[in-house]
């Protein structure tokens, strides 16, 4: 359970299964905990009927999701982040129930790999993949260009309420790849 001030009790349970996330990323747990909260708290169409929402967050290996990718998604390769949402946009659970939005799952070598690429610290491009997974959970998504504007100014938002550079800002400089890529590259 998140003690986030302002936080709504959300429940962020982290787990491991490959990559070298203690070693080279020592606080990914607490990192994860605290943007998943801050996108919650941030960017939910109503907060109050989060109360008590549980992400579960995988921190993985290329491996792991490249077969997520391709058995969810029918893409053979790996990406950065999967969001596996639990249910529909503006749904709710039933009553009695505790409200799980979905799954992440993120995979350390390609996330180390567009770090290094974009001169980004890894926490804070970890920070942002968490992020843009949880809008996904509460039904953002960036398919259209309006839809990706949205969802582009609530990740620079909500990262620089955690007190983290705008992500997009090395790319626009930059040039391509496009916003888009850079984060669903899978």
């Amino acid at each position: 359970m998140s003690d986030e001030p302002g936080s709504r009790c959300y429940q962020i349970p982290v787990s491991r299964s490959g990559g070298d996330w203690d070693a080279s990323l020592p606080g990914a747990a607490a990192l994860a905990e605290r943007a998943a909260v801050a996108t919650l708290t941030a960017a939910a169409d109503d907060p109050a009927a989060l109360e008590g929402a549980e992400v579960s967050i995988l921190l993985a290996d290329d491996a792991t999701l490249r077969r997520l990718n391709r058995d969810y998604r029918g893409r053979d390769r790996a990406t950065n982040v999967l969001a596996f949402p639990n249910m529909a946009p503006g749904s709710a659970p039933p009553p009695g129930l505790a409200l799980a939005l979905g799954d992440l799952a993120l995979a350390w070598e390609t996330l180390c790999r567009e770090a290094a690429a974009q001169g980004k610290p890894l926490a804070a491009h970890f920070s942002h993949l968490v992020v843009h997974g949880t809008l996904h959970l509460l039904g953002h998504d960036h398919e259209a260009e309006a839809e990706a504007r949205v969802m582009e100014d609530l990740e620079r938002g909500i990262l620089g309420s955690l007190g983290l550079p705008d992500p997009y800002h090395i790319m626009e400089d930059d040039g391509p790849p496009s916003k888009r890529e850079a984060i669903d590259a899978g």
